[in-house]
């Protein structure tokens, strides 16, 4: 018998027919593990599929004990109902689904956990990956035939990369937070390099990486090693892993090698259900609301939340949303979900209070998009337009310009996408323009938000690096520009070009007395304050998390740390798009 596809250890525990280390071998031959959950019966189930680099066999609580344990003092229903022994960070708890009459496969991604290979987490070969796992996974005796894939993040970003390429048995895709352009969500912001990935690999994918054997971790379940049972030193492990950082570095522009990790969205036909989060800016909630827009799907949801990010992917609210799109398009029943309102939002207030509200589109028809022009005589934000000519200059890596609104005399609701427009020139051949959405208190104090990578983060951001200013006219609008992202067009010091800056959608309802700010900055935002600290989150809390934007090789001083100045002229003035949605 191949070595590679003995026979599995399959046991009875906690109500579950549990098979461990299931092989399925790919075209190339390498073989990958999954864990197999299911009913101890002999009946056929729909499976639930999952697929990712974290490795199947790391607890939730083992390896992000810090969100584990805040996760459950904050909601206590997530603990709740279940062992809690099978959890796994970003996955469905099989002791909450199996009983329900699911099957629920998590595959170790190739290079990751117990499935060797090259660790090149969406890749098109790992698509191909899960194509195949799926066609796989279809044809077992256990299965009757429909698969559906459900996850956080990583495992919502690989979904849309593989129902483009249309699995004949895939018949459901569950993308909660889920990013789908590689170089606008993932790597580069408006063209600007994007520190997360260089954060996420040595903290997420290294210490899982298939290889690390007896150096690496052990499943508390099992007791078998995390990363498989082969150890391997660090220079062989270094030569099967992309190196991240040269990777990104060697793709400024949106090319063909980044295009072909980003998804295709006209070519998915599966239905789906794609869950935003209002604070996770700087990854995911672009590509879960351009999926939507864009997928070919006639059967398509959105929904949108707060909090952390992996929070209500746990909670009974979003527990009950899963069960009810998966147990209707896998097993057809009738859970109501015929009846699901296309667009499901928690409108966001602040401190921390969201009101669920059913619409029937995104962004909402009823908006109306408003014009909020930056005032340089009073540094005000609002609707009068000004009337002079002058300029407003700051320094690149300084604090940046805030223009802010007087105190409102009534309520008002933004939510939808936004765009700005701006005259800017720089001292130097480029400049990085950052651009906050903010909200202040009656007492002056920034508020800010519970976001899904951040405690604190601000109401938006939006990032363009000016020399990245060519625009896609088919693909852009008024409320979302477009970029190109295929060549530069350099600066002239001190000459103005137009900008056009995406900000990634929002919601918040602003009481009365509340003011709204935009600041323009040369650099990332920062909270107010000393960074905060968190155990066991491994970056800096300054209000945008991971994603910071400081790589040097990408912002040589020269260029980026000069001053930039903001041009000011009648007919031409400055302004942000707001999507203000009436009072019902």
């Amino acid at each position: 018998m191949d070595e590679g596809l003995k026979p599995v250890k399959s046991e009875v525990r906690d109500g579950m027919r549990i098979d461990w280390d299931v092989p399925i071998k790919m075209d190339d031959g390498i073989v990958l593990r999954a864990d197999l959950f299911r009913p101890d019966d002999d009946g056929q189930h729909p499976a639930i599929l999952s697929y990712g680099a974290f490795g199947k066999g790391l607890a939730f609580q083992e390896g992000n004990r810090s969100a584990w344990e805040r996760m459950t003092k904050a909601f206590p229903e997530t603990a709740k109902g279940s062992s809690n022994k099978y959890q796994v960070w970003e996955l469905i708890d099989p002791e909450k689904w199996v009983p329900d009459g699911y099957a629920c496969l998590r595959i170790d991604a190739r290079g990751s956990g117990r499935s060797p290979g090259f660790l090149d987490p969406w890749s098109p070969r790992e698509t191909k990956d899960i194509y195949d796992c799926i066609e796989w996974a279809a044809a077992q005796i256990w299965s009757n035939g429909k698969v559906g894939m459900n996850g956080i993040s990583y495992y919502a970003m690989n979904q849309w990369f593989v129902a483009q390429h249309q699995p004949p048995h895939l018949a459901a895709i569950c993308v909660w937070e889920g990013a789908g352009d590689w170089y606008r969500e993932v790597t580069r912001h408006g063209g600007i390099y994007c520190r997360f990935m260089d954060n996420l690999y040595p903290r997420a994918f290294y210490r899982a990486q298939y290889g690390l054997g007896e150096r690496g971790l052990r499943s508390k379940v099992t007791g078998e090693l995390v990363s498989g049972p082969e150890t391997l030193s660090e220079e062989e492990l270094k030569k099967n892993r992309r190196d991240i950082e040269q990777f990104i570095l060697d793709h400024p522009f949106d090319d063909a090698i980044c295009r072909e990790r980003t998804a295709d969205f006209a070519k998915i036909k599966t239905p789906l259900l794609s869950a935003a989060n209002w604070g996770g800016v700087g990854l995911h909630p672009r590509g879960n609301f351009e999926g939507f827009l864009a997928a070919a799907s006639e059967q398509k949801w959105l929904e949108v939340h707060g909090d952390a990010h992996w929070t209500h992917f746990y909670t009974d609210y979003g527990l009950g949303l899963q069960k009810r799109f998966l147990g209707y398009f896998l097993k057809g029943e009738d859970t109501g979900w015929a009846r699901q309102p296309k667009v499901l939002l928690q409108v966001r207030h602040p401190g921390e209070k969201f009101v669920e509200r059913h619409e029937r589109e995104w962004p909402l028809a009823r908006t109306r998009w408003t014009k909020f022009y930056l005032n340089p005589a009073d540094m005000s934000f609002g609707t009068r337009e000004p009337t002079t000519a002058t300029t407003l200059t700051y320094d690149a890596v300084g604090q940046g310009l805030t223009f802010m609104s007087a105190p409102l005399t009534e309520q008002i609701e933004i939510t939808g996408p936004l765009a700005a427009k701006l005259s800017l020139s720089s001292s130097t051949s480029d400049a990085d323009v950052f651009l906050i959405l903010r909200v202040f208190d009656p007492q002056g104090e920034e508020v800010v938000f519970i976001g899904s990578n951040d405690p604190r983060t601000p109401v938006s951001l939006g990032w363009l690096r000016a020399s990245h200013r060519k625009l896609d006219p088919s693909r852009s609008l008024p409320y979302r520009p477009f970029h190109t992202h295929d060549e530069t067009w350099p600066l002239k010091p001190n000459e103005p070009v137009e900008l056009d800056v995406e900000i990634w959608p929002t919601c918040i309802v602003v009481p009365p007395g509340y003011r709204i700010g935009l600041s323009v900055r040369g650099k990332d935002y920062e909270y107010e304050g000393p960074p905060l600290v968190l155990e066991g989150v491994k970056y800096t809390l300054t209000g945008v998390g991971p994603f910071l934007h400081t790589h040097p090789q990408d912002r040589p001083p020269e260029i980026f740390a000069g001053s930039n100045k903001l041009h000011f002229t009648p007919g031409q003035n400055p302004f942000v798009l707001l999507p203000i949605i009436p009072a019902e």
